[in-house]
């Protein structure tokens, strides 16, 4: 449920801010985005950087014309693109057809003929199509190791969960993860999920705080596994795994 009141660029930031961060999409600015999406503030630098996620901004403009909107980031647009409301279903498919081709036939190259396909089944503008149709993680799920277009759809599609734990650092996130079975993609069991929690921008441990929760995040058969982290005073640390031996011993 998206809380009542907060203006359509504040929205923007809050969604766009975790993928932002993790790199997948938009300008080097999740800092700026993390600040304008806490103090719930908006002005015409946040709506510029908007326009420069490349990925979300066309559908954004799609959806508002499509629905005499004068402004991409009114809230109902935003709430339109990243949740789904009952805006996309003014989208003309012709319409949702012309702007993905206009902007992706060129560069998907042979690729386009399996994105065109989609769009007769009920194509919309919205951010799920985008990661699991446009993106080539889904198709490359199918080719090869599966851990790295797995994790990346897990990550910057938008899912749902509750939140278990709270400590400085970082949350503890009960969610419902994606699952390949080898031909489709399914959702697996709930699982706990360490997920970042930044208290205070300007204090002292706030970078740590960051790097910390994002350490904890890291699952990869060739890193050291990391248990618990946190900020004690002006200290940080971290409780990893162990590993005997020497540097040279494990390259």
């Amino acid at each position: 449920m998206i809380e009542p009141g907060v203006a359509g660029p504040v929205l923007f930031a809050r969604f766009a801010f975790p993928p932002n961060q993790l790199g997948y999409c938009g300008p080097d600015a999740n800092r700026s985005l993390l600040e304008y999406a806490a103090a719930g503030a908006h002005d015409p630098d946040l709506a510029a950087m908007a326009a420069e996620f490349s990925g979300a901004w066309p559908y954004l403009q799609l959806i508002a014309h499509s629905n005499g909107i004068a402004d991409p980031l009114d809230a109902r647009v935003v709430e339109a693109y990243w949740i789904g409301n009952d805006l996309l279903d003014r989208v003309d498919l012709v319409a949702m057809g012309n702007s993905l081709r206009h902007r992706f036939e060129a560069r998907a190259g042979t690729g386009w003929t399996a994105l065109e396909e989609t769009i007769p089944f009920g194509a919309v503008p919205h951010h799920a199509f985008h990661v699991f149709s446009v993106y080539p993680w889904v198709g490359m799920l199918q080719d090869g190791p599966t851990a790295q277009p797995l994790t990346i759809l897990d990550r910057c599609r938008i899912r749902w969960g509750v939140v278990t734990e709270v400590d400085p650092a970082a949350v503890t996130v009960e969610s419902r993860p994606l699952v390949w079975t080898g031909r489709r993609l399914e959702l697996g069991p709930v699982r706990p999920e360490r997920a970042l929690k930044v208290v205070d921008l300007q204090g002292e441990g706030s970078r740590e705080a960051r790097e910390i929760a994002v350490s904890l995040e890291l699952d990869h058969p060739h890193l050291l596994r990391f248990h618990d982290g946190g900020v004690v005073g002006r200290q940080a640390y971290l409780v990893m795994d162990l590993a005997e031996g020497s540097l040279e011993d494990h390259l």
